[in-house]
């Protein structure tokens, strides 16, 4: 009946209702439960919607409320039993409601009772719910104000099952009653809401914050209600929104708060602005606030504006514009919040009858404050979001002349991109406007000499690769035979970008594709080698299906990549001393890592054997960087792949031994001698690894290392800590 269309069973109903009742009057508890379940089935299929009644459910109302009843009152059976007889009747009063008038005053009292119980507390609590949700309205005045009532208590137990049932239930019920309940009893519940809002819990936090905006929605008029939120939530609100944990669920439920509020009686425009400003200033014990709390406060500006009206959102524009015109401010956390405002408005909102704005926030870019350069260039994204026809050739033409502003530019195009991929009115407006002018402007700078630039145009290239696939992927293809290296690099890390989590169109046309652009791991530069290593790491870790096919070939190409080259270590002579530069550390380090990812998603096309001699003992005596992805890979292959382990235990020895009894120079600075603890911990984690695969005290070696280092009275230490981890 649950995965099936309720018309299958529509003429099936009598034949079948008649013996699931009776089993519900079944003396054995398993049976009982299980025909409840049944029952709860039956009554969707009865009434699969209210608009129609096919078929006619009226006959068989009366039995199946009957039978339910006589378990739901009966005291005396197994907890399972007194669950389902409760979620059964919630969804019999929920469907057939209006049939049952004179039957509720009879059966809710019971459902009430059973909410005192705290064996059937929390299922009487979500039976409430499901009673709230229906469209029947169901008259609950005989019972409201004590399921109110004891919905509030529950608000203070520890259990927090209850809790989060609690909060969704009295949701349910203030938007299907809210005139029916007393302002009091609102003011109580808000009082307990506000213990609830802290970061220690967000989810929790989000769903009381949701209870308060439904009540302030439903007492929209009670002055007393809107006098208990600022009194009491919002003082907590203004804590939250300086957490730095605060994102997601529980971020959207603050900025709805400050919406509502701005509508509830008793609260002021100006002074929630102010606070909101005011939570933003650093604090003398914590200091500055973290980054994510200032984009926090900034989005809540931007609501708040919002819902206050054009006027209000205007005055305050010109106030935050008045920030950064002001060069008193020129160092201030004040400029920085200002910037980030004006960008979360100017995203929500058309702010082009504000006469150069645009020309304001760019001024911001000469700051000497790398974040305040960072917010303008946010800022500058983020209102030609809000109007891309005026704005966006705006970008575009600074980005071709202000080559020192180029970076700064670049992030502001990657804002307005990234904010159009996500949403699809978005990916059609920036279809219709000047794709083209976007990409001939960012295929120009793929050969800049600044690696931060070729980054962000990577980024751009492929977030609009989720936009436009069938155009972006044949031009990148194209590219990957460039003659400069760093467009052949650039291409191929826009790949990188454009392999998301989530499934998207671009997969399809990607699939037969992809080839190219990864075997560009044996490309004459090693920055394209080491683009095309990250690239694979990425499909590796979110879409290994479109590579697995691939690893065959490019497996040896990969592990090749993890080999110390000679030619790629140069002296660079400094006067009195010389310097020996490793060019190829960073590409090793990032294969190394790229390994690590194949074996958590495609161990299934990989030989652990052939890795292991001679990739994985050069590796682990290698430079620091490298050392520390070799051996967890070396933990991994232990607990998956133990047989090849143990073949080559012998080997492995002498690398790990040289790692543990390394000690740095006598005039070693604390950060050298803390990365060398480091580095010794994760070789004990491998060591540790090793010593639980059975077979291991075969190795002559490696059962003299383990009595080594637990005879050593300072390795004995860090190694049981290790182990007990």
């Amino acid at each position: 009946m649950a995965s099936h269309s309720p018309s299958v069973f529509h003429p099936y109903i009598k034949a079948l209702s008649s013996p699931v009742l009776s089993a519900v009057g079944e003396r054995y508890y398993k049976v009982t439960a299980e025909a409840l379940r049944v029952c709860g089935e039956l009554v969707r299929v009865l009434r699969p919607n209210f608009e129609t009644s096919m078929p006619d459910f009226r006959p068989y109302v009366s039995p199946i409320y009957s039978a339910i009843l006589a378990r739901l009152a009966n005291q005396d059976q197994d907890q399972e039993v007194k669950e389902c007889a409760i979620s059964c009747m919630s969804l019999v009063i929920s469907t057939f409601g209006d049939n049952l008038q004179k039957d509720l005053p009879a059966c809710l009292p019971i459902l009430v009772d059973r909410m005192g119980n705290e064996i059937t507390r929390l299922t009487a609590v979500k039976a409430f719910a499901v009673i709230a949700n229906s469209p029947l309205r169901i008259n609950l005045s005989c019972v409201l104000e004590q399921v109110v009532s004891e919905l509030t208590g529950f608000l203070r137990k520890a259990n927090r099952a209850l809790r989060q049932a609690t909060l969704g239930t009295l949701n349910s019920l203030v938007v299907a009653y809210g005139e029916q309940i007393s302002s009091t009893t609102y003011e109580v519940i808000i009082v307990e809401l506000s213990t609830l809002i802290s970061e220690a819990d967000l989810h929790m936090t989000a769903l009381a914050l949701e209870l308060c905006c439904t009540m302030m929605m439903a007492k929209i008029s009670s002055q007393s209600v809107g006098v208990t939120v600022s009194h009491k939530v919002l003082p907590q609100a203004l804590i939250l929104i300086r957490s730095s944990l605060l994102q997601g669920q529980a971020l959207q439920a603050l900025q709805r708060f400050f919406a509502s509020l701005v509508h509830s009686a008793n609260t002021s425009f100006d002074s929630l602005l102010d606070s909101l400003l005011s939570s933003a200033k650093p604090s003398p014990q914590s200091g500055g606030l973290a980054k994510q709390a200032l984009h926090s406060v900034a989005q809540c500006v931007a609501v708040l504006c919002l819902a206050a009206g054009d006027q209000k959102c205007a005055s305050t524009v010109d106030m935050l514009k008045g920030i950064l015109k002001d060069d008193s401010n020129m160092n201030s956390a004040k400029q920085h919040l200002a910037l980030l405002c004006l960008g979360e408005i100017g995203r929500r909102k058309d702010l082009s009858v504000h006469v150069h704005i645009e020309n304001i926030v760019i001024e911001s870019f000469q700051s000497p404050f790398e974040e305040i350069k960072s917010a303008a260039s946010y800022a500058l994204g983020n209102i030609a979001v809000g109007n891309l026809s005026k704005y966006l050739p705006f970008i575009l033409d600074q980005i071709d002349n202000q080559q020192k502003k180029q970076y700064l530019l670049l992030h502001s195009l990657k804002e307005v991109i990234a904010r159009q991929s996500i949403d699809q009115p978005g990916k059609s407006e920036l279809q219709e406007s000047n794709v083209e002018k976007i990409l001939s402007l960012l295929f120009n700078h793929c050969e800049s000499d600044e690696e931060g630039v070729r980054n962000v145009v990577a980024e751009c290239l492929g977030k609009i690769a989720l936009i436009e696939p069938k155009k972006l992927v044949p031009a990148l293809k194209e590219r990957t035979a460039s003659s400069t290296a760093f467009t052949r690099a650039t291409v191929v890390i826009a790949i990188k970008y454009a392999i998301v989590e989530r499934p998207e169109k671009i997969d399809e046309i990607l699939y037969p594709e992809i080839s190219t652009f990864l075997m560009l791991i044996k490309d004459s530069d090693r920055h394209v080698r080491r683009a095309a290593v990250l690239a694979l790491s990425t499909a590796a870790h979110n879409k290994p299906n479109l590579i697995k096919g691939l690893l065959p070939e490019l497996l040896p190409l990969l592990y090749d990549q993890t080999v110390i080259k000679k030619e790629m270590i140069r002296t660079v002579d400094l006067g009195p001393f010389k310097h020996i530069v490793d060019d190829g550390l960073e590409l090793r380090k990032a294969a190394f890592e790229c390994v690590d990812t194949l074996l958590d998603s495609c161990l299934d096309q990989m030989n652990p054997s052939t890795f292991i001699v001679p990739y994985l003992i050069s590796g682990l005596s290698d430079h620091y960087d490298v050392k520390m992805p070799c051996h967890l890979i070396l933990s991994k292959l232990a607990d998956k792949c133990p047989a090849a382990v143990l073949a080559v235990l012998d080997s492995l020895v002498d690398p790990l031994e040289k790692t543990i009894s390394h000690k740095p120079k006598a005039d070693a600075v604390k950060q050298e001698v803390d990365r060398n603890e480091d580095m010794i911990r994760s070789a004990f984690r491998a060591i540790a690894s090793i010593s639980r695969i059975s077979g291991g005290e075969y190795s002559l070696k490696f059962k003299m290392l383990i009595n080594n280092i637990l005879n050593t009275a300072a390795l004995a230490e860090k190694y049981n800590f290790v182990r007990c981890e």
